[in-house]
Protein backbone atom coordinates (compact mmCIF):
# COMPACT_ATOMS: atom_id res chain seq x y z
CA UNK A 1 0.00 0.00 0.00
CA UNK A 2 2.85 2.41 0.82
CA UNK A 3 4.44 1.63 -2.55
CA UNK A 4 1.19 2.33 -4.41
CA UNK A 5 0.51 5.54 -2.47
CA UNK A 6 4.05 6.74 -3.06
CA UNK A 7 3.78 6.07 -6.80
CA UNK A 8 0.46 7.93 -7.00
CA UNK A 9 1.87 10.89 -5.10
CA UNK A 10 4.94 11.06 -7.32
CA UNK A 11 2.72 10.95 -10.41
CA UNK A 12 0.63 13.81 -9.03
CA UNK A 13 3.72 15.74 -7.92
CA UNK A 14 5.38 15.77 -11.33
CA UNK A 15 2.16 16.18 -13.32
CA UNK A 16 0.94 19.14 -11.25
CA UNK A 17 4.39 20.73 -11.20
CA UNK A 18 4.71 20.48 -14.99
CA UNK A 19 1.17 21.75 -15.57
CA UNK A 20 1.60 24.79 -13.33
CA UNK A 21 5.06 25.51 -14.74
CA UNK A 22 4.15 25.32 -18.42
CA UNK A 23 0.78 26.99 -17.89
CA UNK A 24 0.02 29.85 -15.47
CA UNK A 25 3.50 30.34 -14.01
CA UNK A 26 5.21 30.86 -17.35
CA UNK A 27 2.42 33.13 -18.60
CA UNK A 28 2.59 35.24 -15.43
CA UNK A 29 6.36 35.41 -15.63
CA UNK A 30 5.95 37.66 -18.68
CA UNK A 31 2.53 39.19 -18.05
CA UNK A 32 2.59 39.82 -14.29
CA UNK A 33 5.86 38.68 -12.63
CA UNK A 34 4.70 39.76 -9.18
CA UNK A 35 1.99 37.04 -9.37
CA UNK A 36 4.37 34.10 -9.91
CA UNK A 37 4.63 33.64 -6.15
CA UNK A 38 0.86 33.09 -6.07
CA UNK A 39 1.29 30.07 -8.34
CA UNK A 40 4.11 28.76 -6.15
CA UNK A 41 1.86 29.04 -3.09
CA UNK A 42 -0.92 27.20 -4.91
CA UNK A 43 1.58 24.48 -5.81
CA UNK A 44 2.62 24.17 -2.16
CA UNK A 45 -0.99 23.85 -0.99
CA UNK A 46 -1.70 21.19 -3.62
CA UNK A 47 1.34 19.16 -2.55
CA UNK A 48 0.39 19.40 1.12
CA UNK A 49 -3.16 18.26 0.38
CA UNK A 50 -1.91 15.42 -1.81
CA UNK A 51 0.34 14.20 0.99
CA UNK A 52 -2.66 14.08 3.30
CA UNK A 53 -5.13 12.49 0.87
CA UNK A 54 -2.82 10.09 -0.96
CA UNK A 55 -0.11 9.25 1.58
CA UNK A 56 -1.96 9.85 4.87
CA UNK A 57 0.73 12.29 5.99
CA UNK A 58 -0.43 15.22 8.11
CA UNK A 59 1.48 18.20 9.47
CA UNK A 60 1.56 19.57 13.01
CA UNK A 61 2.93 23.13 13.15
CA UNK A 62 3.72 25.09 16.32
CA UNK A 63 5.59 28.26 17.19
CA UNK A 64 4.08 30.52 14.52
CA UNK A 65 3.70 33.16 17.24
CA UNK A 66 7.42 33.84 16.81
CA UNK A 67 6.61 35.45 13.44
CA UNK A 68 5.55 39.08 13.36
CA UNK A 69 2.55 38.86 11.06
CA UNK A 70 3.42 39.93 7.51
CA UNK A 71 6.73 41.52 8.53
CA UNK A 72 10.13 40.43 7.24
CA UNK A 73 11.65 37.39 8.96
CA UNK A 74 14.72 35.17 8.78
CA UNK A 75 14.06 31.46 9.37
CA UNK A 76 16.86 28.90 9.65
CA UNK A 77 15.35 25.48 9.13
CA UNK A 78 16.24 21.81 9.17
CA UNK A 79 16.32 20.26 5.72
CA UNK A 80 15.44 16.55 5.69
CA UNK A 81 13.27 16.03 2.63
CA UNK A 82 11.60 17.65 -0.37
CA UNK A 83 8.68 18.41 1.96
CA UNK A 84 10.72 21.29 3.41
CA UNK A 85 10.94 22.90 -0.02
CA UNK A 86 7.21 23.60 -0.29
CA UNK A 87 5.72 23.62 3.23
CA UNK A 88 6.90 27.18 3.94
CA UNK A 89 5.01 28.42 0.89
CA UNK A 90 1.83 27.43 2.73
CA UNK A 91 2.79 28.99 6.07
CA UNK A 92 4.32 32.35 5.17
CA UNK A 93 2.65 35.27 3.36
CA UNK A 94 5.69 36.07 1.16
CA UNK A 95 8.18 33.23 1.38
CA UNK A 96 11.66 33.60 -0.10
CA UNK A 97 13.72 30.41 -0.21
CA UNK A 98 17.51 30.50 -0.34
CA UNK A 99 18.25 27.67 -2.79
CA UNK A 100 21.09 26.22 -4.81
CA UNK A 101 22.04 27.96 -8.05
CA UNK A 102 21.84 24.71 -10.04
CA UNK A 103 18.03 24.85 -9.91
CA UNK A 104 18.08 27.89 -12.21
CA UNK A 105 19.27 25.63 -15.03
CA UNK A 106 16.09 23.53 -15.09
CA UNK A 107 14.23 24.39 -18.31
CA UNK A 108 11.04 26.45 -17.81
CA UNK A 109 11.10 25.93 -14.03
CA UNK A 110 14.45 27.61 -13.34
CA UNK A 111 13.58 31.08 -14.68
CA UNK A 112 10.48 31.12 -12.46
CA UNK A 113 12.52 31.04 -9.26
CA UNK A 114 13.93 34.60 -9.38
CA UNK A 115 10.55 35.80 -10.69
CA UNK A 116 8.96 34.39 -7.53
CA UNK A 117 11.56 36.19 -5.41
CA UNK A 118 13.73 33.18 -4.56
CA UNK A 119 17.44 33.70 -3.85
CA UNK A 120 19.87 31.41 -5.69
CA UNK A 121 23.31 30.79 -4.21
CA UNK A 122 26.34 29.34 -5.98
CA UNK A 123 27.76 27.02 -3.34
CA UNK A 124 31.15 27.06 -5.07
CA UNK A 125 31.17 30.84 -5.48
CA UNK A 126 33.09 31.69 -2.29
CA UNK A 127 33.10 35.26 -0.99
CA UNK A 128 31.43 36.68 -4.12
CA UNK A 129 28.47 34.31 -3.66
CA UNK A 130 28.17 35.32 -0.01
CA UNK A 131 28.10 39.01 -0.98
CA UNK A 132 25.32 38.33 -3.49
CA UNK A 133 23.38 36.37 -0.89
CA UNK A 134 23.60 39.26 1.58
CA UNK A 135 22.62 41.80 -1.08
CA UNK A 136 19.64 39.76 -2.24
CA UNK A 137 18.62 39.03 1.34
CA UNK A 138 18.71 42.71 2.22
CA UNK A 139 16.44 43.47 -0.73
CA UNK A 140 14.02 40.70 0.32
CA UNK A 141 13.90 42.11 3.85
CA UNK A 142 13.08 45.57 2.51
CA UNK A 143 10.20 43.96 0.60
CA UNK A 144 8.88 42.45 3.86
CA UNK A 145 9.59 38.89 2.72
CA UNK A 146 10.13 35.92 5.02
CA UNK A 147 13.50 34.39 4.14
CA UNK A 148 13.90 30.64 4.64
CA UNK A 149 17.45 29.32 4.61
CA UNK A 150 18.72 25.80 5.23
CA UNK A 151 22.01 26.49 7.03
CA UNK A 152 23.19 22.89 6.72
CA UNK A 153 23.27 23.37 2.95
CA UNK A 154 21.84 19.95 2.11
CA UNK A 155 19.41 17.36 3.39
CA UNK A 156 20.31 15.39 6.48
CA UNK A 157 18.60 12.36 8.07
CA UNK A 158 16.50 12.87 11.23
CA UNK A 159 18.59 13.32 14.36
CA UNK A 160 21.65 14.57 12.46
CA UNK A 161 22.76 18.22 12.32
CA UNK A 162 25.43 18.86 9.69
CA UNK A 163 27.98 21.69 10.00
CA UNK A 164 26.27 25.05 9.52
CA UNK A 165 27.23 27.47 6.76
CA UNK A 166 27.89 31.12 7.67
CA UNK A 167 25.38 32.64 5.25
CA UNK A 168 22.64 32.80 7.88
CA UNK A 169 24.85 34.84 10.23
CA UNK A 170 25.77 37.21 7.39
CA UNK A 171 22.09 37.69 6.55
CA UNK A 172 21.23 38.40 10.18
CA UNK A 173 24.06 40.92 10.52
CA UNK A 174 23.12 42.81 7.35
CA UNK A 175 19.32 42.75 7.70
CA UNK A 176 19.18 43.06 11.50
CA UNK A 177 16.56 40.30 11.55
CA UNK A 178 16.68 37.81 14.43
CA UNK A 179 17.20 34.21 13.38
CA UNK A 180 14.18 32.00 14.01
CA UNK A 181 15.27 28.34 14.22
CA UNK A 182 12.84 25.76 12.81
CA UNK A 183 13.10 22.04 13.54
CA UNK A 184 11.26 19.23 11.83
CA UNK A 185 11.16 15.46 11.60
CA UNK A 186 9.94 15.36 7.99
CA UNK A 187 12.57 12.76 7.16
CA UNK A 188 10.69 10.19 9.24
CA UNK A 189 7.85 10.14 6.70
CA UNK A 190 9.70 11.27 3.57
CA UNK A 191 13.35 10.32 3.63
CA UNK A 192 16.22 12.01 1.86
CA UNK A 193 15.88 11.14 -1.84
CA UNK A 194 13.46 8.38 -0.81
CA UNK A 195 10.68 7.10 -3.06
CA UNK A 196 8.50 5.85 -0.21
CA UNK A 197 6.31 8.26 1.76
CA UNK A 198 5.28 6.67 5.05
CA UNK A 199 2.00 7.58 6.79
CA UNK A 200 2.32 9.64 9.95
CA UNK A 201 2.57 13.13 11.35
CA UNK A 202 5.33 15.53 10.35
CA UNK A 203 6.11 17.93 13.17
CA UNK A 204 7.38 21.42 12.39
CA UNK A 205 8.25 23.75 15.24
CA UNK A 206 9.53 27.32 15.20
CA UNK A 207 11.71 28.16 18.20
CA UNK A 208 12.33 31.49 19.97
CA UNK A 209 14.29 33.99 17.84
CA UNK A 210 18.03 34.43 18.29
CA UNK A 211 19.01 38.14 18.32
CA UNK A 212 20.95 39.37 15.30
CA UNK A 213 23.07 41.51 17.62
CA UNK A 214 25.01 38.51 18.88
CA UNK A 215 28.45 37.99 17.42
CA UNK A 216 28.72 35.50 14.58
CA UNK A 217 30.27 32.75 16.70
CA UNK A 218 27.72 33.10 19.49
CA UNK A 219 24.79 33.23 17.05
CA UNK A 220 25.94 30.13 15.19
CA UNK A 221 26.48 28.27 18.46
CA UNK A 222 22.98 29.17 19.64
CA UNK A 223 21.52 28.16 16.30
CA UNK A 224 23.27 24.79 16.26
CA UNK A 225 22.03 24.09 19.78
CA UNK A 226 18.47 24.99 18.75
CA UNK A 227 18.59 22.79 15.65
CA UNK A 228 19.53 19.84 17.84
CA UNK A 229 16.10 20.00 19.48
CA UNK A 230 14.38 16.64 18.99
CA UNK A 231 11.04 17.87 17.70
CA UNK A 232 9.56 14.36 17.54
CA UNK A 233 10.46 13.54 21.15
CA UNK A 234 9.17 16.93 22.28
CA UNK A 235 5.91 16.43 20.41
CA UNK A 236 5.46 12.96 21.86
CA UNK A 237 6.08 14.28 25.37
CA UNK A 238 3.47 17.01 24.87
CA UNK A 239 0.95 14.54 23.42
CA UNK A 240 1.53 12.12 26.28
CA UNK A 241 1.19 14.93 28.82
CA UNK A 242 -2.05 16.12 27.24
CA UNK A 243 -3.30 12.56 27.19
CA UNK A 244 -2.54 12.08 30.88
CA UNK A 245 -4.29 15.32 31.81
CA UNK A 246 -7.35 14.36 29.75
CA UNK A 247 -7.44 10.94 31.42
CA UNK A 248 -7.18 12.52 34.88
CA UNK A 249 -10.00 14.95 34.11
CA UNK A 250 -12.17 12.15 32.78
CA UNK A 251 -11.50 10.10 35.94
CA UNK A 252 -12.33 13.07 38.17
CA UNK A 253 -15.60 13.67 36.33
CA UNK A 254 -16.69 10.03 36.31
CA UNK A 255 -19.43 9.18 38.85
CA UNK A 256 -18.17 7.51 41.98
CA UNK A 257 -19.59 4.15 43.00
Amino acid sequence: MILLRSALFNLFFYTATLALTVGPATVLRFAAPDRVLDVAQLWGRLMLRALRVICDITVDVSGLEHLDGDAAALIASHHQSAFDTFVWLTLLPRCTYVLKHELLRIPLFGPLLPAAGMIAVDREGGAAALRRLVRDGERAARQARQIVIFPEGTRAPPGVVLPLHPGVAALAARTGLPVIPAVTDSGRCWGRRAFHKRPGVIHLRLLPPIPATLGRAHLMSRLEEALRTDVFATAQAVENSVGRVAAQLAHQRSPRA
